[in-house]
């Protein structure tokens, strides 16, 4: 039996044939549209997310059925989070563009609702702070500024959801509106104690209960595909997650203390806790899973917002890197950066700073600064921003490694760079595509393809095995500068 994972991302949709045996049949992916209509605004069309979706299944399930294997079990769903979305229940159609997590428009809405005493409440019951990066802010942003297409929500006509929330609408005709708590816990409407939708936060940020959806276990019975929406197939959708809670499921991170570390647009470093939330200053306390029973498993969260990101900028923006797969090898081709730091904040800041107000810099340029140094310095600001997240892991979570995945962890300079930055090894797996597997491994789980986590924990391979370099002073060091230039990029666009 195989699986069908989708792992709809920020950039484009990635789809995955995943056999039993945990490996890669066939794949497909397909790109959608950015769009920027003002400064630090983000936006995704919703019918361009599911026509990508469509053609990047239609790739991977036409490539698997040459290889005459046996039949898909099941459809697993991972998904890019805090991005809404609204659409009409009846048509499916969507009345505006979806609001993606990196938008900060609603930066001066969440000092006003600081202003008013509101965080603490929030943290105290989400445990997440009021951020331009959560759903609550951007549904609030709408309810003050488009109260025409808002007063459709209130009457019913249209649905608020997260992106996995708008794919099975559309790949069911409607049929299920449904969420899971590794999603509905990125929105500030969740409570992670309760274990549900909050009333006293929906009535902060305006949201009605009822244009929520039903919140479902992340493995189980939860959909089943429509053959007239979905390319002729009529499968159970057996596994939801946000992308980062699904990653540290495919990475098996399944004990308490197990951390990983996804390298995509963003770095987001994740630590299992168990059954018990813990709460630490800078990072978010979130649901990793719920399991069918319904034991619901935590995890501490730091997301960093620009990281991969950061190299597209090189690429695109600045053009002095023809692609991602280059930087290792024009950084490698000077031994420092000579002192250039790179402050990536591109879009703010995230964990542990929270500062939307930061704004990108470079410091340290001569005249002998050259692309090697900048490209160098890019791979460096990655890692030193994930120690400083690893840094502030309350002092009952021992990292003794840290796994990575996502497609910069491909890159060999960048990950021994982590080692040295942490001081611990650095391991990356043979399928680095965790976040689409951590999809399968949850639909497969619900769909009877695996019968227990540790059959699924067996599938996980070592690929490589960074050692981190004896020179602690000279790590410290070039931490040290870092830290000096983001205290330079905080509060810039005050």
């Amino acid at each position: 039996m195989s699986v069908l994972a989708i792992d709809a991302g920020t950039t484009g949709v990635t789809a995955l044939v995943v056999t039993e045996q945990g490996t890669i049949a066939a794949k497909g992916y397909e790109e959608f549209g950015q769009h920027f209509p003002k400064p630090g605004w983000v936006e995704h069309s919703p019918e361009e997310i599911w026509q990508a979706t469509l053609e990047a299944c239609r790739s991977a399930v036409r490539s698997y059925e040459r290889q005459d294997g046996p039949p898909l079990r099941a459809v697993g769903i991972t998904n890019q989070r805090e991005t809404v979305v609204l659409w009409d229940r009846e048509t499916l159609g969507s009345p505006r563009r979806a609001i993606v997590w990196q938008d900060r428009r609603t930066a001066e809405l969440c000092r006003r609702l600081r202003d008013q005493g509101h965080e603490e409440r929030v943290v105290e019951l989400t445990g997440l702070r009021i951020d331009p990066y959560f759903s609550g802010t951007k549904l609030r942003w709408l309810t003050e500024n488009e109260p025409h297409t808002w007063a459709l929500v209130e009457d019913g006509r249209y649905a608020i959801g997260t992106v996995e929330s708008y794919l099975v609408a559309r790949m069911t005709r409607g049929t299920w509106h449904v969420s899971d708590v590794s999603n509905a816990c990125r929105t500030l409407l969740f409570d992670l104690a309760a274990g549900d939708w909050s009333d006293e936060l929906c009535e902060l940020f305006g949201v009605p209960r009822s244009a929520l959806p039903e919140i479902v276990p992340n493995w189980g019975e939860i959909a089943t595909t429509d053959p007239k929406s979905f390319l002729g197939l009529e499968l159970p959708v057996s596994g939801l997650a946000g992308d980062q809670q699904s990653a540290l499921f495919g990475q098996t991170c399944f004990d308490v203390g197990d951390t990983k570390c996804t390298y995509g647009t963003g770095s987001f470093i994740l630590t299992n806790t168990g059954t018990e939330p813990v709460r630490a200053d800078g990072l978010l306390t979130s649901a990793a899973w719920r399991s069918p029973e319904g034991e619901l498993t935590y995890a501490l969260e730091g997301a960093v917002f620009v990281t991969g990101a950061a190299v597209q900028w090189l690429r695109d923006g600045l053009q002095i890197v023809g692609s991602a797969a280059e930087t290792q090898a024009i950084a490698s081709t000077v031994e420092s950066t000579d002192g250039v730091v790179f402050v990536p904040a591109l879009a703010g800041m995230g964990a542990p700073e929270w500062d939307p107000t930061a704004r990108g810099l470079i410091i340290g340029v001569t005249r002998g600064t050259t692309r090697a140094h900048l490209v160098r310095a890019t791979l460096e600001a990655i890692a030193f921003e994930v120690r400083d997240v690893v840094e502030t892991l309350p002092g009952s979570v021992s990292l003794t490694s840290l796994t990575v995945d996502g497609g910069a962890s491909a890159n060999d300079l960048l990950c021994q760079l982590q080692a040295d930055q942490l001081g611990v090894p650095v391991e990356r797996p043979e399928m680095v595509e965790t976040t689409a597997l951590g999809a399968a491994f949850l639909a497969g789980l619900g769909a009877g393809v695996w019968s227990s986590t540790d059959e699924l924990r067996d599938t996980w391979s070592l690929d490589r095995r960074f050692e981190p370099s004896g020179d602690r002073k000279a790590a410290d060091d070039a931490h040290a500068r870092w830290r000096r230039a983001v205290e330079r990029a905080k509060g810039w666009a005050d």
